[in-house]
């Protein structure tokens, strides 16, 4: 039987994440300075409570990476080994330990672009990198999750959609900012799909056992609305660039 994270671990995170957003807001819920400069949204800006509530959880993090001397590349292969990780340990059906890698990939690739911005270091190959390795770790991810839904009719379908439309999003906005057009509209953005695939490898076992469904069940939803939701924002993006692109054209007039 493949080792599952136990409903009550579940639960212990979640009220410890509670009782540490209660301290942060009681300490004032001081916004993290990187992120406003760096224009850090969450679901919108409706969840960016918990964009900031987290970099206050990473201070830690930020004051040992500062002591240890750690470079951006040091936390650009430390996300991609974990994004290697994830997909190895989803297709192997050990979804905890994929949704811990995710996890741990996500916060890598956050203290690369911190690091890198504290010390100054901030140029044109960091930004390629850092992009290029997150769409890999995406790919690694999603593709773990065809493998692993390979007994569900749909499964395979969902996260191969699940994973397009990831591309989609990511390359919408790529060819913007090529253009002078800086896209960051959508609901479906990497942070909230980082967040739902860790949620669910950590949770699918003990929702599946709750619910009396088939192991991977909560997977496969939340890689179906993942691919929804990531179609859309791409075709969002892609309007609204268009958007921006036409009313340039036509305020430069005919050349």
């Amino acid at each position: 039987m493949t080792p599952r994270t136990p409903l009550g671990a579940l639960l212990a995170t979640v009220v410890i994440a509670l009782v540490s957003m209660l301290v942060y807001a009681g300490l004032g819920r001081k916004r993290d300075a990187d992120a406003q400069t760096k224009g850090t949204h969450f679901l919108m800006g409706a969840g960016d409570f918990l964009v900031h509530w987290f970099l206050w959880t990473l201070k830690p993090a930020d004051a040992l990476a500062a002591r240890l001397g750690l470079s951006p590349d040091f936390f650009n292969v430390a996300g991609l080994s974990f994004g290697a990780l994830s997909g190895l340990a989803i297709a192997s059906g050990r979804l905890e330990w994929g949704g811990v890698a995710i996890a741990l990939g996500g916060i890598a690739d956050i203290m690369d672009g911190r690091v890198a911005r504290a010390r100054g270091l901030t140029n044109d190959y960091g930004k390629f990198i850092d992009s290029t390795l997150d769409r890999f770790v995406e790919v690694f991810a999603l593709l773990g999750f065809v493998y692993f839904l390979r007994p569900f009719a749909w499964g395979p379908l969902a996260a191969a959609a699940a994973l397009a439309g990831s591309l989609l999003v990511s390359y919408a906005r790529a060819r913007g900012e090529s253009v002078g057009v800086l896209c960051k509209e959508g609901l479906m953005q990497r942070a909230e799909r980082l967040v739902l695939t860790t949620v669910v490898c950590l949770a699918d076992a003990a929702i599946c056992e709750a619910t009396g469904q088939p192991r991977g069940t909560a997977a496969l939803w939340t890689l179906a609305v993942i691919a929804v939701l990531t179609l859309w924002t791409a075709v969002q993006r892609t309007f609204w660039i268009s958007m921006r692109l036409r009313e340039r054209d036509r305020a430069a007039g005919p050349s």
